[in-house]
Formats: structure tokens, C-alpha cells, sequence
């Protein structure tokens, strides 16, 4: 069991059964899953730029990331259907709290003027969508041997109803929210 994931067991799970009123431990909202996705735009010209995408994809999040395609073709982005387009990982059980726990502690810290996330991006539903614009911000990443500068997405997604459920069992993890 992951330093997260006792921290869930032991301080936030009985937080949040106070805060919300929950009288049994199995309605309290917990993490569900987190995707990390990356968009490869020009790998539908050069099949190598997936590559490096892919290793550092498997590097950040501890996984083998697959090979997203295009579903559907698009002119104006010379994109036909089935081109590669960029690649994704979802996380769960303990891959998951140690990648959020990277994820608070040492990436987002070491973002170009970090001030803190905003508590907008939620989807109604408790779910969270996270942008970060260069994977390098991973300790994981060696500066050096990266060819292109590439951001991510990072979706949270919890078995929170509401987007306050789920700011508040965000902010047990130590989130960094400004508002």
C-alpha cells in the first residue's frame, strides 16, 4: 500500500465523512482512475516522432502507454482515418496514488511560475482535467535526451457526485488549489 493511499485510509476518508455527513464508509468518494494523455500531432508525418512519445509516456507513468488513431479523417489537418495521433495510459490501484503523489509533491512544484491549480476544471460530476505543458517537469525525464517539448493531459477521475465532493477529496490529497 502506497504513502497516498494510507494517508486516504487513515486522514481523509474520516474527513470527509464528518464534513459531508456519510454514515457508511462506502458512500465517501475515493479515486477511480487517472488518464494521462498525450497528443502527437505530427506523428501522422513522421511515424519515429511516436517514439519518443511512447518511452517518455512509459517513463512518467510506470506503464506501456498504447497508440491512439484518428477515427475519422479531417482535410484541414491532413488527417486521414487511422493515423496515429498521440498516445495515452490509465492508471489504477497503487500506480495510480504514486503517480499522484509525484504528480503534487515534485512535478507541479517544479512548473515555470506555479501559483496553484484552478478549481474550475472540474466536469460536473467530481471528475478533474489538468493541463501541463512540458513533460519535463517529471524527475523521470532526462532533459538531455528529450527531442521535443510536449504537454499532457492529466484527467482525475473520482466516484465523486459533485464538484465540491470531489474538490475536497483533492484537497486531502494535498492538491495545490487557489480558489
Amino acid at each position: 500500500m502506497t504513502r497516498l493511499n494510507e494517508s486516504f485510509n487513515s486522514e481523509v476518508r474520516p474527513a470527509l465523512m464528518s464534513h459531508f455527513g456519510y454514515t457508511n464508509v462506502m458512500q465517501v468518494p475515493r479515486l477511480e482512475k487517472i488518464i494521462i494523455n498525450m497528443g502527437v500531432g505530427e506523428a501522422s508525418q513522421d511515424k519515429k516522432k511516436i517514439g519518443s512519445a511512447l518511452e517518455e509516456m512509459m517513463l512518467i507513468s510506470g506503464q506501456k502507454p498504447i497508440v491512439t488513431r484518428a477515427r475519422k479523417s479531417i482535410a484541414t489537418f491532413k488527417l486521414r482515418d487511422g493515423m496515429i495521433v498521440g498516445c495515452k495510459v490509465t492508471l489504477r490501484g497503487d500506480k495510480m496514488f504514486e503517480f499522484l503523489d509525484r504528480l503534487v509533491n515534485i512535478a507541479l512544484p517544479r512548473v515555470r511560475d506555479f501559483r496553484g491549480i484552478s478549481s474550475k476544471s472540474f466536469d460536473g460530476r467530481g471528475n478533474f482535467a489538468l493541463g501541463i505543458k512540458e513533460q519535463i517537469v517529471f524527475p523521470e525525464i532526462n532533459y538531455d535526451k528529450v527531442d521535443k517539448i510536449r504537454g499532457m493531459d492529466v484527467i482525475i477521475c473520482t466516484t465523486a457526485k459533485t464538484n465540491e465532493e470531489g474538490l475536497e477529496l483533492l484537497k486531502g490529497f494535498n492538491m495545490p488549489f487557489i480558489n
